[in-house]
């Protein structure tokens, strides 16, 4: 436990700048030296049906406050362990990618171009959304750390190839990463019920290496199950939409779909990943938060938290590999 934590400011979570889990705040992206960088895409130019996933990173950051009482880490009894030490992992806001209001072909390459510095920085992007769209640009930036396999919560497949000439939409992204050599396969989870994808795009996401599984299917699995499922020896991706989660707890986002995921059903399969493969999980994206859709908050709440926990889980892997 830092000295500042006992006899510095005590900066509750309303008080100070809201940056995520008040996390040093560094805007000239060729200065970053940290481990995580978090990066915020409030772009929500590819909804469909209701806006306001532009206003997600805020919403985020503000959540994330919550979990910021100056602490040395954060102990977990279940585990007996710390996570988020000093020591582990090393986390800085870098702000959020420049959108230009219309202009989905602009605002993808400002988001490449964002995601790109945080590589060359040799740190780990966590991206929060904005509509799931920006998951393409994002992920094109890791081209060269391949092979890339991509671990996606969603309710929906998100592999439409185009409609009226849309490619860049919140329900393209998955068949545009699919489509770049340094994607080799997905695990696609919590997948239901009726959405924009019909049987041609399952079809083709098999093809392209797709393993889809719904939130029954996981249920009868277990984590064990899911993860003999999973390829193991890559560098794997995870892109995680809020609404993958059941609108019982995630009410804020554009397209809600009953029967989703509850909290535990994702974080340990995330944490089982982590420790599997020593922490090589390479980098996350976060969308379709939406927080108008929700007064009291919760499903940024639940955004937030279950970022910084799988960050815990990440580099304490890492640190024990």
């Amino acid at each position: 436990m830092s000295n500042d934590y006992e006899s510095g400011r005590l900066n509750l979570p309303f008080v100070g700048h809201c940056s995520f889990a008040k996390a040093p705040i560094c805007t000239d992206w060729e200065k970053i030296d940290a481990d995580v960088a978090i990066l915020g895409v409030p772009n929500d130019m590819g909804t469909q049906w209701r806006s306001g996933a532009r206003f997600g990173p805020r919403g985020i950051r503000e959540a994330s406050t919550l979990f910021s009482f100056g602490h040395g880490g954060a102990y977990d009894f279940e585990d007996d362990k710390m996570y988020l030490t000093q020591e582990q992992v090393r986390m800085v806001d870098v702000g959020d990618a420049d959108i230009v209001h219309t202009d989905m072909h602009k605002s993808h390459e400002n988001t490449y171009h964002a995601v790109s510095k945080i590589l060359a920085a040799g740190a780990m992007p966590v991206c929060l959304g904005g509509d799931h769209s920006v998951h393409a640009p994002i992920i094109q930036a890791f081209e060269g750390k391949g092979p890339v396999h991509i671990i996606h919560f969603d309710a929906h497949l998100d592999f439409v190839d185009e409609r009226h000439g849309v490619r860049y939409g919140h329900g393209n992204p998955l068949r545009r990463a699919s489509e770049m050599t340094h994607i080799e396969g997905m695990t696609q989870m919590g997948i239901r019920n009726v959405s924009s994808s019909n049987s041609d795009d399952y079809n083709a996401a098999r093809a392209a290496g797709s393993d889809i599984l719904s939130v029954r299917q996981i249920r009868k699995l277990g984590v064990e199950g899911v993860m003999a499922r999973i390829p193991e020896g890559k560098n794997y991706y995870m892109t995680i939409d809020i609404d993958g989660f059941d609108p019982s707890i995630a009410p804020g986002t554009g397209t809600p779909s009953h029967g989703g995921f509850l909290y535990y059903e994702v974080l340990e399969i995330i944490q089982a990943l982590a420790i599997r493969s020593g922490g090589n999980i390479i980098g996350i994206d976060l969308v379709e938060v939406a927080p108008a859709y929700d007064p009291a908050g919760i499903t940024s709440i639940l955004a937030a938290q279950l970022l910084l926990n799988s960050i815990g889980f990440i580099f304490h892997a890492r640190s024990e590999a």
